[in-house]
């Protein structure tokens, strides 16, 4: 269990699964809104990319959900700036979309600023865990 602080609240809650966390289930929001958005013609003809940007965007949550598992907060540190740059990625990969013309400006847009703000969640994460006096489950003392 990780003691997780709210940031914007300054709420102190417990954490026992990574599925409560918020930038979690937002890396998930977004690997599922991926997965439509690369199933319309002519985005799903590009197979290479749509294998990348899939990849890439599943492996923000992923890397959030290992990170967690792993029980301490250096190892959840490292694992969540790796999330981020897979969030980066994501980015990156769909202003190539948008430039192929395989995504709409509204839907561009859209996933641009869920990045953007998924990541500025992940990096305040980051600080909150830095800053903690909280090492993680693993090194508790038994």
């Amino acid at each position: 269990m990780f003691k997780v602080q709210c940031l914007k609240f300054k709420v102190m809650a417990s954490v026992t699964r990574f599925e409560e966390l918020e930038i979690w289930r937002l890396a998930r929001e977004v690997a599922n809104n991926v997965h439509v958005m690369v199933n319309i013609k002519p985005f799903k003809m590009d197979f290479a990319l749509v294998d990348q940007i899939k990849r890439s965007s599943g492996s923000i949550m992923d890397n959030i959900a290992e990170g967690y598992e792993r029980n301490g907060n250096k190892e959840f540190i490292q694992y969540l700036f790796i999330a981020k740059g897979s969030s980066g990625e994501t980015r990156s990969q769909l202003y190539r979309a948008y430039d192929f013309k395989y995504i709409t400006d509204k839907d561009f847009n859209d996933m641009i600023n869920k990045l953007v703000q998924l990541s500025s969640k992940i990096s305040s994460m980051i600080t909150y865990l830095k800053h903690s006096n909280y090492s993680g489950p693993k090194y508790k003392s038994t």
